[in-house]
């Protein structure tokens, strides 16, 4: 059933109950999530963080695989989510932040199968948030202030050159072989002969820590591997090189 995002009401939504299943099983089926700079830390102990170029709008996005192909999260196995952290764009579903007229406001997917009758109110009796609602709104504001830091992480990434097309070459126990492209990471040799000066303004902005978070975070392809021990198409090697510009599409995230 298609997304049905719609602002969130106190009259029109004081009887919706909505409950968390801490699997996020609506996820089975998504490869890439986008990732918010005050978690590439702790998200970058348990996934990869790349980054992609939407080849419509042409901006940047950083993202956390999981998974290595559409349609893949080898994360969520038997009913379980199998990392220690989780992507605040997945948690905070089925709510969102999107403008709302000349400001934000929290919007809900009136058609996730996260409201049921048994799940948590939204609204007390006299209308006020319930302590449930509170808690999202605190997640949601977190992440909006993350998502905003972000961007300017970003462009300033962009705006340095730091970026390089990589691409990953995948050999499958069945001996199918297959390259998956449309990602970009950190080149550390170019990060490393940027000026004293600019080395610096990163650091006091907080992105000189993000980019190592997301340097180091690629090691975390190898717990993509491992992961894949436990689908009908294990991975039995990999490498990661540089990418051919005529085989890169770009994914999205989701």
């Amino acid at each position: 059933m298609a997304m049905n995002f719609v602002p969130l009401d106190k009259n029109k939504h004081k009887d919706i109950k909505v409950a968390v299943d801490p699997a996020f099983p609506f996820a089975k089926n998504t490869h890439l999530a986008a990732a918010s700079i005050r978690e590439f830390a702790q998200l970058a102990s348990a996934m990869p963080l790349v980054f992609i170029q939407d080849p419509k709008t042409q901006n940047h996005h950083v993202v956390a695989m999981l998974g290595m192909e559409p349609g893949q999260n080898l994360f969520l196995t038997e009913g379980k989510w199998n990392a220690p952290h989780i992507p605040m764009n997945i948690v905070r579903y089925p709510f969102d932040v999107r403008p709302d007229g000349e400001k934000l406001g929290v919007y809900i997917d009136e058609n996730s199968e996260q409201i049921k009758d048994a799940g948590q109110p939204l609204f007390k009796e006299n209308g006020e948030p319930s302590d449930f609602l509170n808690s999202r709104q605190q997640l949601l504001v977190d992440l909006a202030n993350s998502e905003m830091l972000t961007q300017q992480f970003v462009k300033k990434v962009v705006e340095l050159g730091l970026l390089d097309d990589v691409q990953l070459r995948l050999q499958y126990v069945s001996g199918q072989g297959r390259n998956v492209g449309g990602m970009m990471t950190i080149n550390e040799k170019k990060l490393m002969e940027l000026s004293d000066e600019q080395v610096l303004e990163l650091h006091k902005a907080g992105f000189l820590g993000a980019m190592y978070a997301v340097m180091m975070s690629l090691g975390q392809l190898n717990r993509l591997i491992e992961l894949s021990n436990k689908t009908d198409n294990p991975i039995r090697s990999m490498q990661m090189g540089p990418a051919k510009k005529e085989e890169q599409p770009a994914p999205a995230a989701q």
